[in-house]
């Protein structure tokens, strides 16, 4: 099995889209630019290369596994590795992160009445989670961060993603800081508001007295303000859930504008971890891939966006603004492109509000070029980006022409949520995200039987494990050499 890892993975941490030229100027649908770097290109910062080490592991001849240094350590014994792709650009576009925050509540903000039966608890395994003290104003809640960002048409996008999605993370969480660590109490609906307690005596209220605010004749002082039955209750992890969304969000709008100033090329997928209050939160904006391996288990933590898995969403926009498609393109998808000579003819097709196929008759807005087009990895948005899922990509356009195709690209990640403390871990769990290079020729299977034949080799003990078992698969002098998947072990 590491035989195959060692020589299956050629475009791990490569660029997506086809001959793209990855400098920092750009690919195909981008232009030239004079401006400043927002940051300079670097390797991830916790591998702590010089710039003699950084222009080194750009050599393809030669192609150095990039690992842990030996005098560094990451947050739960993660693992990490890489290598220049395989001559698809100059420079590795890829990026990498790992961090541990604390998250304080903002000056001034308004926060929900604290909860006095607060109890003092650990959020993480192995005590690496924050202690909550009773009424405690001045602490903090501790996160721990893992991120990929797997980039495209240049390294610019990543670079500012890996830098600053973090900034945005904890600045999302600050508003919400004292709400999570008051968890008897479901968040208010406005902040500011005391926690909502049940009627007096239990009483139930009828349909008529609950519409007009449940005592009293309408208009006397005894009488609430009008309200509807029920009121949604929100969990805390769901204010997680949006605080990452909105970073996302966020940090796209944030590339969006500093281009004008800066040269942020091309764009990047994301996959993120934050560890918060003893929860895994896994977003992920891309077709990279997150899983855990428990106890010979696989759980899936993450899907992949691309042109086909999210072909309605885009044939609907599509379908919705049709001027985004320049004249040049239809929305409908047909298995193949639709020859002049078949006109009048019946051809199979599918619209945004399908999964089946059926027939239609063609006609001449039919001989445009499908929105959608092709299959498995050479499937393309236009004919030219194959993901749908992401950050940057502002300046993208059709080749040759002026067809923007951000429009059709989203920052939304997908958020899953999973909590540590409803299992039991062993010392050979691990979490494991990894760009698609990886899983374009390995199935999670093979991933999880890789790592598994090999973590019971290590020290349970030995905390660089991980760190050999992410190089491990990438083997002497392979052409098809990857980046080594990144593992955290989640004991």
């Amino acid at each position: 099995m590491l035989t195959r890892v060692k020589s299956a993975v050629a475009n791990f941490m490569g660029g997506i889209m086809a001959g793209s030229s990855g400098s920092e100027h750009g690919g195909s649908g981008y232009g030239g630019s004079d401006l400043p770097l927002r940051f300079p290109y670097g390797r991830p910062e916790f591998l702590g290369l010089s710039q003699d080490e950084v222009e080194c592991s750009a050599d393809h001849i030669a192609r150095p596994i990039l690992i842990l240094k030996e005098t560094r350590r990451l947050p739960w014994a993660t693992g990490y590795a890489e290598v220049i792709n395989a001559g698809k650009s100059t420079h590795n576009e890829d990026q990498a992160s790992c961090e541990v925050f604390t998250v304080k509540k903002k000056a001034g903000a308004v926060t929900s009445t604290p909860n006095r039966n607060s109890k003092r608890r650990s959020s993480l395994p192995n005590g690496e989670g924050l202690q909550l003290k009773e009424n405690s104003e001045s602490e903090g809640i501790s996160c721990h961060y893992w991120s990929l960002f797997d980039g495209h048409a240049g390294s610019g996008a990543a670079v500012v993603a890996s830098r600053l999605l973090q900034h945005h993370i904890t600045q999302q969480l600050q508003d919400i800081v004292e709400i999570l660590k008051n968890s008897a109490i479901l968040p208010p609906t406005c902040l500011g508001e005391e926690p909502e307690s049940t009627p007096a005596h239990g009483r139930t209220l009828t349909r008529a007295a609950s519409l007009r605010g449940g005592v009293g004749a309408p208009g006397s002082p005894s009488t609430p303000p009008t309200r509807f039955f029920t009121e949604k209750k929100i969990p805390h992890e769901c204010l997680v859930i949006g605080a990452l969304e909105s970073a996302f969000k966020e940090m796209d709008l944030q590339i969006e504008r500093e281009r004008s100033a800066y040269n942020i090329s091309g764009g990047c997928t994301a996959l993120i971890v934050v560890c918060l209050l003893g929860k895994l939160y896994v977003a992920n904006a891309g077709d990279s891939r997150a899983i855990i391996v428990r106890n010979g288990e696989i759980i899936p933590m993450s899907s992949e966006f691309t042109p086909e898995t999210e072909r309605q969403r885009l044939q609907y926009l599509a379908f919705m603004q049709p001027h985004l498609l320049g004249n040049e393109f239809t929305h409908l998808e047909f298995p193949r492109r639709v020859q002049r000579k078949e006109l009048g003819k019946k051809m199979l097709y599918r619209d945004f509000n399908m999964t089946g196929w059926a027939y239609k008759t063609i006609e001449d807005e039919d001989l445009k070029f499908p929105l959608i087009y092709g299959e498995g990895k050479k499937a393309r948005v236009m004919a030219t980006i194959g993901v749908t899922r992401g950050l940057g990509d502002h300046d993208l356009k059709v080749h040759d022409s002026n067809i923007y195709i951000k429009p059709f690209l989203s920052s939304a990640p997908e958020v899953r949520v999973y909590d540590l403390s409803q299992y039991e871990h062993g010392a050979d769990d691990v979490l494991i995200l990894a760009t698609d290079g990886l899983w374009d020729v390995l199935s999670n299977e093979e991933v999880a039987e890789a790592i598994t034949q090999f973590l019971p080799n290590c020290d349970p003990d030995d905390p660089h494990r991980l760190v050999h078992a992410g190089s491990s698969g990438l083997g002497d002098a392979c052409p098809g050499r990857p980046e080594g998947p990144r593992m955290a072990d989640i004991r």
